[in-house]
C-alpha cells in the first residue's frame, strides 16, 4: 500500500517507523516550491547504530522530482527507520512510498 506525505519546513521528519513491518520498493519525492529548489537529506537510522544516507544534500529543482526506484527496504522488528530533512524552513516536498 503506497504512503503519501506533504513534508515542509527544515525539521527532521519520520516518514517510516522502526518495527512497523513497512516494505518499500519505491520513493518518489517532488518539489512542490513555487519558485525555489530544495535539497533534501533522505536516510535510515537504527537507535545505537547510526544514520545511513539513501541521498544526502539532493537538490531538486523547482516543478521537478527524484524517484529512487528497485529498493529492497524491508524494515521489521527494532531495525531502522527512515526520515527526512528538508534545507529551509519554506522548503516543501511531496513524498510518495510505495
Amino acid at each position: 500500500m503506497a504512503r503519501y506525505f506533504n513534508i515542509t519546513g527544515a525539521l527532521t521528519q519520520e516518514l517510516i517507523a522502526a518495527g512497523t513491518n513497512a516494505t518499500i520498493s519505491s520513493i518518489h519525492l517532488t518539489n512542490v516550491h513555487p519558485s525555489y529548489s530544495v535539497t533534501i537529506d533522505l536516510y535510515l537510522e537504527k537507535v545505537l547504530k547510526g544514520k545511513f544516507y539513501i541521498t544526502k544534500a539532493r537538490s531538486i529543482a523547482v516543478a521537478n522530482y527524484l524517484i529512487l526506484e528497485n529498493m529492497k527496504f524491508d524494515n521489521k522488528d527494532n531495525e531502522f527507520g527512515l526520515y527526512i530533512k528538508l534545507n529551509a524552513s519554506d522548503s516543501a516536498v511531496d513524498v510518495i512510498i510505495k
